[in-house]
C-alpha cells in the first residue's frame, strides 16, 4: 500500500512539473523573459511569509502558504488569462475546476478530496485565509512591474487601469499600505502611509533574481535547465504531498518555510551542482555572505528568523531540516529517470554517487521514500551497463 500512495503521489508530482512550462503575460524585473506560473507561485509563497505581519488574526499563513503553491496548477490544463484582456471568465471557471479534477486525482483519495477543497476555497476568495492569499496573488503582477528598472509603458498602463479600476483597485480599501506604496511608485500620490510595505517589497524585488539561476538539473520533458526559484516551488510541493514519509517530529509547515527560503543565497553564490567538483568552504562562506545581505535588508525580527530558519536547513541536524533535505534531494533523480539521465549524463555520475550523495540524507529523512526509489535507480543504471 505504501509503494503504491508514494507512486500516485510522485505521478502528481511529475505532471505538476508542467506549469514550469505556463508563461505569464508579466516578465521577470530584468524584462529578459515572460515569469512562468511555477515561479511565479514560488514568489507568491515568499510574499506571504514577507507581509505575514499584515494578515489578519484569523488568518492561518500556513493554509495561506499552501493555497499559493496549489492556487495556479490548474493553468497546465488551460493556461494563463491576463486580467487585462477580454476572456470569458465563466468558461474558463468551468475548465479549471475540470482541471483540478485531473490534476488533483491523480493523487491518493484522501489527498485529491483535500487539494481540491483547498483550491476551491482560494477561488472562492471568501474566507480569511484565502482573502489574504487573493490580495497578494492581486498585488504581486503590480510590482513585478513597478520594481523593474526600466518598466514597459504598456505594462505600466496595465498598472495604473488596475489600481483606477481593476481588481486591485479594492486595495485602496482592503490594504491602503500596499494601495498607496503603488501609487507614489507611479509618481500618482502625496506621501502617504505605507509602514513597512516599501522595505518588504525591497527584499521581494531582490528575490526575483532567483528565477534567473539555473540549475544542472533538467525540466522532466528534457527542454531546458530548470532554475532556482521554480526548483524551490517544486519541493515545497514535494514536501507537503509526500508529508506522510516524514518523522513523527517533523513539522511539515516549518519545514515549507525553510524549502522558500532555502536556496536564496543562490542569488550572490550560485547553485552548487551536487555531482560537480565544490570547494565546499569558500561556497559557504559565499553562502554565508549572501544570507547576511539578501535576508539582512529586511527588519531586524525577520532577518533574524529567517537567517536561523535557513541556518537550521544547511545544518541538517534538526528533523525538520533533515526531511527538508530529503526532499530536495530526491527531486533531480525523480526528474532525471524521466528524462534519459539529466544531470547524470553530463557529470557522469554512478549508482554508487547517487547512493552517497542522495540516498544518505533521503534515507536520514525519509527512509521508505528512499525504498520506493532505489529499485529505479537500479534499474535505470542496469540498462546503461547492457544498452
Amino acid at each position: 500500500m505504501t509503494n503504491a500512495r508514494i507512486s500516485a503521489q510522485i505521478a502528481f508530482l511529475k505532471e505538476a512539473d508542467r506549469l514550469k512550462q505556463v508563461d505569464r503575460s508579466n516578465v521577470l524585473l530584468d524584462l529578459s523573459r515572460p515569469e512562468n506560473s511555477a515561479e511565479h507561485s514560488w514568489h507568491l509563497a515568499l510574499y506571504a511569509l514577507i507581509f505575514a505581519p499584515m494578515a489578519g488574526r484569523d488568518v492561518s499563513l500556513d493554509r495561506v502558504i499552501r493555497m499559493l503553491l496549489l492556487h495556479d496548477l490548474v493553468e497546465i490544463d488551460v493556461g494563463d488569462h491576463p486580467i487585462h484582456e477580454a476572456v470569458d471568465w465563466d468558461d474558463v471557471a468551468k475548465r479549471e475546476q475540470l482541471a483540478a479534477r485531473r490534476i488533483f486525482g491523480l493523487l491518493p483519495d484522501d489527498q485529491a478530496a483535500e487539494y481540491l477543497a483547498l483550491w476551491t476555497e482560494f477561488e472562492a476568495d471568501e474566507t480569511p485565509d484565502a482573502q489574504f492569499a487573493k490580495m497578494l496573488d492581486r498585488s504581486q503582477p503590480l510590482f513585478q512591474v513597478l520594481y523593474a528598472p526600466a518598466p514597459l509603458p504598456d505594462h505600466l498602463q496595465i498598472v495604473r487601469d488596475n489600481l483606477a479600476s481593476g481588481r486591485a483597485a479594492y486595495l485602496q480599501q482592503a490594504c491602503p499600505e500596499i494601495y498607496w506604496h503603488a501609487k507614489n511608485l507611479l509618481g500618482k500620490a502625496d506621501a502617504a502611509e505605507t509602514g513597512l510595505v516599501p522595505q518588504w517589497l525591497t527584499f521581494l524585488a531582490e528575490a526575483d533574481q532567483l528565477k534567473s539561476i539555473y540549475r544542472a538539473s533538467r525540466l522532466i520533458d528534457d527542454s531546458r535547465f530548470e532554475n532556482s526559484a521554480e526548483h524551490s516551488w517544486h519541493i515545497m510541493l514535494y514536501a507537503m504531498v509526500l508529508a506522510d514519509q516524514a518523522g513523527q517530529d517533523v513539522q511539515i509547515d516549518r519545514v515549507l518555510r525553510m524549502l522558500l527560503i532555502h536556496d536564496i543565497v543562490e542569488i550572490d553564490a550560485g547553485d552548487a551542482p551536487i555531482h560537480g567538483q565544490v570547494d565546499h568552504a569558500a561556497m559557504a562562506a559565499k553562502e554565508e555572505a549572501a544570507a547576511e545581505r539578501l535576508f539582512g535588508l529586511l527588519p531586524q525580527n525577520q532577518y533574524q528568523d529567517l537567517h536561523r530558519l535557513w541556518h537550521e536547513f544547511e545544518g541538517a541536524e534538526t528533523p525538520d531540516a533533515q526531511f527538508a533535505k530529503s526532499v530536495d534531494r530526491v527531486q533531480t533523480p525523480i526528474a532525471n529517470l524521466e528524462n534519459g539521465g539529466g544531470s547524470w549524463v553530463e557529470y557522469n555520475v554512478t549508482l554508487e554517487q547517487i547512493d552517497q550523495r542522495v540516498g544518505v540524507p533521503v534515507k536520514r529523512g525519509a527512509p521508505d521514500l528512499w525504498a520506493w526509489l532505489r529499485p529505479q535507480l537500479l534499474a535505470h543504471f542496469d540498462k546503461l551497463q547492457t544498452a
